[in-house]
């Protein structure tokens, strides 16, 4: 009672009296404090029960006031005295041995507001810096600290000045062979002595006032030793407060680290990858939320569930757990990868790199390798579902990068029938696209597809254009033999055959007339001579119309419905054409193709197993599910919008002579619909079943259980455009099962 009667007191004595000038002011404030650790004897009252935090409060709104009053930039005599007089270190003192109780609280606001209010630069100032940096390892000490939330406000602001001025992290990393001791014992004891000698760590030599102070700090900077001895100790207290209960904390410290990470300062960045446990944090955290998810998860639920950004996840168990087993913890999971997606992202070059390949090693590697490579078809769709949500998230470049080298290694040479299983997991998931399971080969699909729309070259050289390079599926024919200028007829060779007379469709379609494997392969149009046409547009069309005329007549139902001609969605495959061609534009890809003297047309070709899978895939298309042959002609439709010119001319164009042996996609699209001939003449009224399960999937008709459509080819569309001569196949699965149209079978 009496300590309060005091302040009253004091209040309304300062109230009454004459104002001082500013410096006397600040200098009785001051003496205020000090005076009441040699006057009092009960240090065991708590630090609201006295004048100490009115007497910080006017010393903060005078240093304030000061420098408004003073031009930019110019020091002040109240700031000088702080400066020179060691007031941070005193307090700092006072704060640590926190007498009385609740002083270090009091310490903590002070030096915040102080940083945050003062415009001009202090943290040069080896008077400033320097008890900034001891105090920054009082903070995170304690989990559930009453202290905290002043903990994580103080070094908020430190990391925000920091930011602004980057170069200053080089104070704050701190050489451990030189680190002073740190001697409080009498602080400890009482805090008395202590105001009068006060633990510097400096000699009184040191004028904080004068420009060589700074100079000598820059110059005793453990930053400048470039050794690997230094403690970035911001950093360290930032990552013991992510560990605190309250989450609100937690939040303030990932973003103080956010802060820190995207400074430029080398010595900064390899002292946070080095010396820290930054890296550990994110991988031991990403792996604990990994695992506590449910071992079994609808791949639908981890594929719709709603996005969530790091420190946004507001949510209610019950109401999760009434959606699906497991929300909560995918949502946690999903939250914490986009944070470390978000911190690497932001972080400085080297320092991303570090921390990227931290999350492959002790995250892909460790854990998700093996729920990738395990036998249980449960396991395995779970898992593929995960990493394709993974995928799709992710944003860095150095994350992906990551990611891709972990999925589909680093090799870039071509590849052969022998070295397909030299990267396990590669092989593996390549080979789920054609899994037995339907689902598992659905969700594999998905994912290729997935990483074939992020902006990373690797993964298209990998699974394509790196078995493309010497463009040795086209037939070696001698170089006099290539230049030959054969005459045309009717814009085609004379030996070119005319798909429209073919005998694929005739009318006699017997066993007999059937045409033998490499009769097929040898029905593709020849070369045309004008192929290389300079504006394109003629070449174009005709390949557009050699697609178009594989399917006959009678296995179309486009003309039927109105408005689900292949034409009617050519600008939305213009506009994911451009979308390509800015994601590839920065890669350099010839606009032609490699020169043929120039390519190595002796080495066998092999389509790589990625290609081999699709078209194996894409040859059964008649006898797979409807959802197996959207996804895979959702893939082959991306790698055909993809610009360039090699994987345009091999998978595209009809008019290449292949080399023997090999296949493209037109070829194997050709046996596809002989196959698709004979059983139609099979099928009784076809056509009128074909409508009919045209217009159920358009919900034209009422759902029946007649007919089934497996898929089929009957809309295979092309996107034209102006800036390239090639074109970019553009499959039904694009616009869903409208435009998908195949056999029916009776039920």
């Amino acid at each position: 009672m009496f300590s309060k009667f005091t302040s009253i007191l004091q209040h309304a004595v300062e109230a009454l009296a004459p104002s001082l000038p500013l410096q006397e002011d600040f200098v009785y404030h001051w003496k205020g404090i000090t005076h009441y650790y040699i006057e009092t004897s009960d240090d065991k009252a708590p630090v609201t029960d006295t004048n100490i935090p009115s007497h910080l409060e006017q010393m903060l709104d005078i240093l304030t006031q000061e420098e408004a009053e003073r031009e930019s930039g110019e020091t002040g005599p109240c700031m000088e005295y702080l400066l020179h007089h060691k007031i941070l270190e005193t307090l700092y003192t006072l704060g640590k041995a926190d007498c009385p109780p609740g002083m270090k609280q009091q310490v903590l606001t002070f030096y915040t507001k102080l940083l945050a209010h003062i415009r001009q630069p202090l943290l040069p100032h080896i008077n400033v810096h320097r008890p900034v940096q001891k105090l920054i390892r009082l903070c995170g000490e304690v989990l559930a600290a009453p202290t905290e939330n002043e903990e994580i406000q103080f070094l908020c602001i430190v990391c925000a000045k920091l930011k602004q001025d980057p170069y200053l992290v080089n104070f704050f990393l701190e050489n451990k062979s030189k680190r002073p001791e740190v001697k409080s014992s009498a602080a400890a004891e009482g805090g008395k002595e202590s105001v009068l000698a006060p633990d510097t760590g400096q000699s009184q030599a040191d004028h904080p006032g004068e420009p060589q102070a700074a100079a000598a700090a820059a110059t005793s900077s453990p930053a400048a030793n470039n050794n690997n001895t230094n403690n970035y100790n911001l950093v360290t207290s930032l990552l013991n407060l992510t560990k605190s209960p309250d989450g609100r904390i937690v939040v303030k410290a990932c973003e103080g680290l956010m802060l820190l990470v995207s400074l430029p300062e080398p010595a900064a960045a390899k002292c946070l990858t080095e010396n820290t446990e930054l890296c550990e944090l994110l991988t031991d955290r990403l792996v604990s939320f990994y695992k506590a998810l449910p071992p079994s998860m609808d791949p639908l639920d981890i594929e719709t569930v709603e996005s969530v950004n790091w420190g946004l996840d507001v949510y209610n168990l019950k109401e999760d757990a009434a959606v699906f087993t497991g929300k909560r913890a995918l949502i946690s999971f999903l939250s914490w990868l986009d944070y470390c997606d978000q911190l690497i992202k932001e972080a400085q070059k080297s320092a991303a790199a570090v921390m990227a390949k931290a999350v492959r090693e002790r995250f892909f590697v460790s854990v998700m390798e093996p729920q990738l490579m395990q036998t249980s078809e449960v396991g395995i769709l779970t898992s593929t579902a995960l990493l394709n949500r993974i995928i799709r998230q992710v944003t860095s470049e150095a994350l992906l990068q990551e990611i891709v080298y972990f999925l589909l290694g680093e090799d870039k040479e071509a590849e052969t029938p022998a070295t397909i299983a030299q990267n396990p997991l590669r092989h593996r998931l390549i080979e789920h696209c054609d899994h037995l399971s339907d689902e598992i080969s659905i969700m594999t699909l998905r994912l290729f597809e997935q990483l074939i729309q992020k902006p990373n070259q690797h993964i298209l050289h990998s699974l394509v254009l790196r078995n493309l390079e010497e463009r040795n599926y086209l037939e070696n024919k001698p170089q006099e033999e290539r230049e030959e200028r054969e005459p045309l007829e009717n814009g085609q060779p004379h030996d070119a055959v005319d798909l429209e007379e073919d005998p694929l469709f005739g009318d006699d379609l017997s066993p007999d007339s059937r045409l033998s494997g490499s009769d097929w392969l040898g029905s593709s149009p020849q070369h045309s001579p004008d192929h290389s046409k300079s504006d394109g547009k003629t070449e174009v069309h005709k390949i557009v119309n050699s697609f178009l005329c594989l399917v006959p007549d009678e296995a179309k139902s486009s003309y039927h419905v109105e408005g689900t001609g292949y034409d009617t969605y050519l600008r939305d495959a213009h506009r994911q054409f451009r979308d390509f061609c800015g994601v590839c534009q920065r890669w350099d890809w010839r606009g032609s193709p490699k020169p043929l003297e120039k390519c190595n047309l002796d080495m066998p070709f092999f389509e790589g197993h990625f290609l081999k899978v699709l078209f194996d895939r894409m040859g059964r298309i008649l006898d797979q599910p409807y959802d197996v042959n959207l996804q895979v002609t959702a893939v082959l439709s991306k790698l055909s919008l993809l610009p360039h010119p090699h994987l345009h001319e091999y998978l595209l164009d009809p008019y290449i002579s292949l080399a023997p042996g090999c296949r493209s996609l037109f070829s194997v699209i050709v046996r596809v619909v002989g196959d698709l001939m004979l059983r139609i003449h099979r099928i009784p009224d076809f056509t009128p079943k074909l409508l009919l399960v045209r217009k159920r999937l358009l919900g034209l008709e009422p759902e029946g259980v007649t007919y089934v459509l497996t898929d089929g080819i009957s809309h295979l569309s092309f996107e034209l455009t102006s800036e390239t001569p090639s074109l970019s196949l553009f499959l039904s699965s694009q616009r869903g099962p409208q435009y998908a149209a195949g056999r029916c079978h009776c039920a």
